[in-house]
This record gives C-alpha cells, sequence and structure tokens, in this order.
C-alpha cells in the first residue's frame, strides 16, 4: 500500500517558457489523474504579488480541483489569514466545501512577506491578531446562526457540509505559535518539527487528546526519472528557481535557513543538500518499502515552474513503475 499527494503553487518564471494559463490546465489534469490513483491529497498554496505568479487565490483553484475529483481531501497550506476579510473567507470556504462534498481542509498562517502586507495595507504588527480573530469568526460563521463581528450583527449562509465547516489547522515557527495553535485549532503544521513538542505539550496541559508524535513531512521534493543525472540536469533549473525564491523571502523575514531554504546559483551545492532529489522508479520504492504500509509520497510536479512536459514524465513513471509494486 501507498499513499500519495500532489501540491502546487504555480510559480511561472521566465525560464519555465510556459504560459500560465497552459500550467493550470495541467494541474487540473494531474489532480484528476492522481484522484483516480487514489491520492488522499491535493494540497494548494497561497501567496500574493510573487513576480512568478505564485497561486494569489487558493481557494478559487480549490472549486476547480473539486470539481474534477472525488475523493482526495483539499488541503490549502496555507492561508495568509491576515490579509482576508474573515466573513468573505468563511464564505468562500463554505462553498469549496459544498462542492467538494466536505474535502476542503484549510491551514492557516500569520504570513511573513512584508511586501504582501504592504499591498493589501495591513500592518505586520496586526499578524497574529487578525489569524485569532479570523478563526474565532470561521467557527461562528459555519454555524449558520447570527453572530456579532466588529459591532454589527452578521450571518453567513450556506453553511459548509462538513459539520462545523472545515478543520482549522494552523501553522506556526515559534514555541508560541504552537501553544497557540493548541488553545485555537484542529491541529498543527510546524515549519520544523523542533516546534511540535511544545505544542504536544500545550495540548496536555489543557487537557485535549493527545496528538501523539510528529508524522508530518517536511518541504523536500522528489522527482522520478529513468537516469537520476540526467534527470537532475532536466529539473534542475526550476529546483534551483524554488529554493531562491523561497530562499529570499525567508533571509527578507529574518528567518534564514529555516524551512530548509537558502538562497544559491550552484545547482551541484543544492543537489547535496537532498531538498530537492531526482530518483530512478527502483530508488523510490525501496524509500517506500522501508517507511512501511503507510509510507507518504508527497509529489510536487510543477516545482519552481517545471514545465507539464517534464512534470508528466515524472508523474507517468510513478504511475507505472512506483504505485504496482507498493
Amino acid at each position: 500500500m501507498a499513499l500519495f499527494g500532489l501540491r502546487f503553487d504555480f510559480r511561472n518564471p521566465a525560464v519555465a517558457g510556459t504560459a500560465m494559463s497552459e500550467r493550470y490546465a495541467a494541474a487540473l489534469d494531474m489532480a484528476e489523474w492522481a484522484d483516480g490513483l487514489g491520492a488522499v491529497a491535493i494540497t494548494l498554496s497561497e501567496h500574493h504579488g510573487s513576480e512568478d505568479g505564485y497561486l494569489p487565490s487558493a481557494l478559487t483553484m480549490a472549486a476547480a480541483v473539486a470539481a474534477r475529483t472525488r475523493n482526495a481531501r483539499l488541503t490549502i497550506a496555507a492561508i495568509v489569514a491576515p490579509l482576508h476579510d474573515p466573513i468573505r473567507l468563511a464564505e468562500e470556504a463554505a462553498i469549496v466545501d459544498l462542492l467538494s462534498g466536505g474535502r476542503l481542509d484549510l491551514i492557516l498562517v500569520n504570513g511573513y512577506v512584508a511586501g504582501e502586507f504592504e499591498m493589501f495595507g495591513v500592518p505586520l504588527g496586526e499578524r497574529v491578531r487578525r489569524t485569532v480573530e479570523a478563526v474565532e469568526v470561521l467557527r461562528k460563521a459555519w454555524t449558520g446562526e447570527p453572530f456579532e463581528y466588529r459591532g454589527r450583527t452578521v450571518r453567513v449562509t450556506p453553511r459548509p457540509h462538513q459539520e462545523g465547516g472545515p478543520k482549522i489547522v494552523l501553522g506556526g515557527t515559534s514555541e508560541t505559535a504552537a501553544r497557540r495553535a493548541a488553545r485555537l485549532g484542529d491541529g498543527f503544521m510546524p515549519s520544523s518539527a523542533q516546534f511540535w513538542e511544545p505544542y504536544r505539550d500545550e495540548m496536555l496541559k489543557l487537557g485535549r487528546p493527545d496528538p501523539g508524535p510528529f508524522f508530518g513531512g517536511d518541504t523536500s521534493v522528489t522527482c522520478l526519472a529513468r537516469d537520476a543525472g540526467a534527470g537532475w540536469k532536466a529539473h534542475a533549473p526550476f529546483f534551483l528557481h524554488e529554493m531562491n525564491a523561497y530562499g529570499r523571502w525567508m533571509q527578507d523575514a529574518g528567518f534564514g535557513a529555516e524551512g530548509g531554504y537558502e538562497p544559491t546559483s550552484d545547482a551541484e551545492a543544492l543537489r547535496r543538500t537532498g531538498q530537492y532529489r531526482v530518483l530512478t522508479p527502483d530508488e523510490m520504492v525501496g524509500e517506500l518499502r522501508e517507511k512501511g504500509p503507510f509510507g507518504f509520497a508527497m509529489l510536487h510536479p510543477l516545482v519552481g515552474g517545471t514545465p507539464p512536459d517534464l512534470a508528466w514524465e515524472s508523474l507517468r513513471l510513478f504511475e507505472s513503475e512506483v504505485l504496482p509494486r507498493l
């Protein structure tokens, strides 16, 4: 048995040579393909005002994916909560949940890219307050009942398909964020495994169920090729683009190499980090077998602007030479 999912962020730098409309169409085809093969999750990420066209409207894309799939969970990882009107966010999420038959999960984060906050006129210092408010508003809104919001009575209809609404997971990069997630969220997605224990500790202090050890993944990317060396050369420009784009954001935010991202122009140095890998099908099968019956592979086929044709080569190898052997 093998569990797998896909993730997309729609970066489309000039080096990709791909029309943005082509990238969106390819992602929908890939989502449908993955759902048909039993993918457990399709994950979409959000950022705003990015030069490479990073997806700014994850819920809109989730609605399109919902229409092309039947079983996979649709995870937004993540919504930059302070940049959204929480009432409008509640409405849009409810509709996606209805379209998908209750398959939507949301990860909310405070955000860290200063340019995004400038774009929306939101002070960085209000990030935490606005995220906390968003969680509170979403929960009230999804009851379908009237409630007080900033001095006025509002009501959000229709209600989501899931009773009480989609699961709300909070992301974070600190012990404070971990403990806040225990108090407010339905789960926690840390940027690093080191922040899981404070989350677990706070859950136990609050008398809530023990979430157990950390089983989350990381931000690494794995693609497939029959010849791993040739595959690396083909994929390297797009791996470098993602590494540098995230790396610059994180450096500007003062995170350093948090999450494994650090700007570099050296493809071989990048390869040695292990953050990005090109494996043969045999190598991936071996790794997944070592993980046991519930080994999980998160595939990022269009990573860093990878052209659709190259991405499909990797996915077809996964379909024909990995899945049948697990």
